[in-house]
């Protein structure tokens, strides 16, 4: 049965983080402001999905972040954005 949750969940994840990136590319293109404002409300309602089933995945060790970036990892990127390499 944990097997089976932990699938599901790692699936709706997937599925949620789709649905997030295709609000990112409808928002910028439509021109009609209140659609605009609709795709932005979906959105927002899509991150607060993903932030629960994150949360929930977490709690039953179905997701490990990744160790966090230390302080010279961060400091390299930023030098990639503020230098123009990228």
């Amino acid at each position: 049965m944990e097997m089976q949750e932990k699938v599901m969940v790692s699936d709706t994840l997937a599925g949620i983080n789709g649905e997030l990136v295709r609000f990112a590319e409808m928002i910028p293109q439509t021109e009609n402001k209140e659609l605009k404002t609709v795709l932005k409300q979906f959105r927002t309602s899509c991150e607060q999905s993903q932030e629960e089933l994150y949360q929930i995945a977490r709690e039953k060790s179905y997701y490990v972040p990744a160790a966090q970036a230390t302080s010279e990892e961060i400091a390299h990127v930023k030098s990639l954005f503020t230098s123009g390499t990228l």
